[in-house]
């Protein structure tokens, strides 16, 4: 089995515009976010790199080779960056995101539920780790 790997590393493109947010740009993937300042812009860069990447090992997809950040081409107001990801943390995030599942009540039990206006989502969810932990 084919370890995966623990950090990337792409070079995007912030380019800079007057009153306008910093548009980030990865080059390699065909995708962009932006940032109200740097800081913004880079844990921008950061989240959508990760998400990425995840979804292209999800899907089994080929990850792209970083181009080398001395060969990007720039125009005066862009500046090249390079952004890291750390992946185990991106990877745990995406394996704790919610998905739906119907279930089935007695009309009653629903009924007395909605009237002590109780979250529904909770009570399965804590039923459920108390029966995978058990």
């Amino acid at each position: 089995m084919k370890r995966k790997t623990e950090r990337y590393f792409y070079p995007a493109v912030f380019t800079y515009e007057p009153d306008q947010e910093i548009a980030v740009e990865f080059p390699d993937l065909d995708c962009a976010t932006s940032g109200a300042n740097e800081d913004d812009a880079l844990l921008s860069a950061r989240e959508l790199l990760g998400c990425v990447l995840c979804g292209l090992e999800e899907d089994g997809e080929l990850i792209p080779p970083p181009t080398p950040l001395c060969d990007i081409k720039m125009q005066p107001n862009e500046r090249a960056v390079l952004v890291d990801v750390y992946m185990p943390s991106v990877r745990e995030r995406a394996n704790n995101r919610s998905v739906n599942r119907t279930v089935t009540l007695p009309a009653w039990l629903n009924a007395a539920a909605l009237e002590r206006n109780i979250n529904f989502s909770q009570v399965l969810q804590d039923a459920l780790m108390k029966k995978v932990q058990a």
